[in-house]
């Protein structure tokens, strides 16, 4: 039998063991969050990222820092997050790529897009804009059409990455404009759209957060918007749909998500914290003025959401045969 001192020895450390997982648990979060974004500094995703991450850091208490890792259509980030420790400080912006069109895009995938992250909740859905490098001679759908099938070689388009919305937004455009494109995949928005403005190449649906700028400054000429109605802040520009494209329409969307495995605990605070930013009066404005629309969610919403993502564009990528590898 022990003897009395080491019994309380032992006890008063279970009992110190217990106090302290306790207080981690209570404290979370104690330490700055990593929040990574899958795509290039200064495209739309990464806008939204720097606005909610300010908003939610507020909340939380803690810095959350924005990590840029692009490439490889967000799978590089994607697999930097599915192998981190699943402990609430590592997140990332996932988006339609990264949830419902690369695991049908490419062969072999080193995640799981299903297993290996868990939902945190949705952000925002991004109207897309058909533009064009105002040097090209159109200015409408009617006269794009025309350009396009006058080209003998066809026309070059720019998107974020293969399997972006951007790329199955513009696959289905060509579909159903009957239009000769070639795809141009970059690592991001921001880059991709530098190269329409430069004029590297002539055309590709932008996000509004990532368009809103050059086309108000006159460095990209908007055709027309890819969503059912206008969209407050680009109300000058006419749908795709009002110039006769019946039924055409297309969003990226994202949200967030940690790895496989993190606690409920810690989901629920970050979730909680990501509603809050999205109802503060500076995000609300911000997500406006870029033409954004915010869409709010329970972890399960967004399970449920990517799901029926992963159901509608996988068939129309089986069947354009898009292979990134």
């Amino acid at each position: 039998m022990l003897p009395l001192k080491h019994c309380l020895h032992f006890a008063l450390t279970a009992f110190l063991a217990v106090t302290s997982a306790l207080s981690s648990a209570q404290t979370y979060p104690n330490h700055p969050i990593e929040w990574v974004v899958p795509y290039a500094a200064g495209g739309g995703t990464d806008t939204v990222a720097r606005s909610l991450g300010q908003a939610m850091g507020t909340v939380l208490g803690q810095p959350m820092v924005i990590v840029n890792k692009p490439g490889a259509a967000t799978n590089i980030g994607a697999e930097y997050v599915a192998r981190a420790k699943a402990d609430g400080y590592v997140l990332m912006s996932a988006d339609t790529g990264t949830l419902a069109a690369n695991p049908f895009i490419y062969s072999k995938l080193s995640y799981s897009a299903e297993k290996d992250f868990a939902p945190v909740g949705l952000t925002v859905r991004f109207p897309m804009i058909l533009v064009v490098n105002p040097n090209v001679p159109v200015h409408n759908l009617k006269e794009l059409i025309a350009w396009a099938k006058a080209q003998a070689n066809g026309v070059s388009y720019a998107t974020p990455g293969a399997g972006s919305p951007h790329h199955l937004a513009t696959e289905l455009f060509r579909e159903m404009a009957g239009v000769n494109l070639s795809h141009v995949p970059y690592r991001g928005a921001a880059p991709a759209v530098q190269d329409v403005v430069a004029g590297q190449v002539p055309m590709m649906f932008v996000d509004t957060a990532s368009g809103y700028q050059f086309i108000t400054s006159g460095k990209l000429r908007p055709i027309g918007m890819a969503s059912a109605k206008r969209v407050k802040n680009f109300d000058t520009i006419p749908t795709l749909q009002e110039q006769g494209l019946k039924n055409f329409e297309a969003y990226a969307w994202q949200g967030l998500v940690v790895p496989a495995g993190t606690p409920a605990e810690a989901i629920n605070t970050l979730n909680k914290a990501l509603l809050t930013a999205l109802n503060t009066t500076d995000v609300k404005a911000r997500l406006q003025v870029l033409g954004l629309e915010a869409i709010p969610s329970s972890p399960q919403q967004m399970a449920d959401y990517a799901a029926k993502e992963r159901a509608k564009w996988g068939p129309i990528i089986k069947a354009s045969g898009i292979k990134a590898d």
